[in-house]
């Protein structure tokens, strides 16, 4: 497989977790890669550090997307940077608190909606025209999207659903630009959000739930998302939400 090579990807997220798993496995197979972050600053640059080292190209910015404005120009940036895009990772996202149906306030909602659902839909709208040649939009969804997630994390879940339906969505209306547009959703994979947001004991409950009887891990995700980068592994694939899980749904 060579055909990641040169390729210009843009990463939202990108600095830990899943999206800087991402980053360095696509930077090691020769693409150009844009590590988008927030507040994260350090770890962007040892991500970038890591790339480079590698004998890939890479670079950080930084964009805080819950705010379209800054959507459209970390697109920019990342575009402007290597003339087009090839590949978009939504990737960007996060649970905020736990918080019970009878505590969720505007705030809240605005705040979760805003991280999970407007930056996918405000990236993707300005990567498209830069996607000259095509290219490959992958979404970041959950397996929440399918169970509803664990206590307080409705949000999160609807955000997640919304996610995992628009990609079906977006699939059907960029197919004639030859843009393909797929989703990965990961089960529970041991990332800062769950350092952050799940106790121990919360953690070991969703383990138990889970046949391989482990939680993931950030590397056992990444094979997924460059398989849908790679128009010589999925050229031909299209509108699907790819499980990444141990078994704990099985649709």
């Amino acid at each position: 497989m060579n055909d990641l090579k040169g390729k210009a990807v843009l990463i939202t997220g990108a600095s830990t977790g899943i999206g800087a798993g991402c980053a360095r496995a696509l930077g090691a197979l020769g693409a150009r890669v844009a590590v988008h972050y927030n507040s994260s600053r350090s770890a962007a640059d040892e991500v970038v550090a890591d790339i480079v080292k590698s004998g890939g190209d890479a670079f950080a910015l930084q964009g805080d997307l819950r705010q379209s404005a800054h959507c459209e120009r970390v697109v920019t940036e990342a575009a402007t940077r290597w003339g087009r895009l090839d590949v978009l990772i939504n990737n960007a996202g996060s649970m905020v608190p736990r918080v019970p149906v009878t505590e969720i306030t505007d705030e809240l909602f605005d705040e979760i909606i805003n991280l999970n659902v407007r930056s996918t839909l405000m990236c993707t709208k300005h990567a498209v025209g830069h996607m000259k040649d095509g290219g490959s939009i992958i979404n970041l969804t959950s397996v929440a999207a399918r169970t509803g997630g664990g206590p307080g994390a409705m949000l999160y879940a609807g955000s997640k659903g919304y996610i995992s339906v628009a990609t079906k969505a977006m699939a059907r209306e960029l197919v004639s630009r030859n843009i393909r547009v797929n989703a990965v959703a990961p089960g529970v994979i041991q990332t800062p959000l769950h350092d952050k947001f799940s106790t121990p004991q919360q953690l070991e409950a969703l383990r138990q739930g889970i046949p391989m009887g482990r939680v993931g891990t950030v590397d056992e995700c990444v094979g997924a998302f460059i398989y849908l980068a790679s128009a010589q592994l999925s050229s031909y694939v299209t509108g699907q939400v790819i499980e990444v899980n141990g078994g704990q749904f099985m649709p």
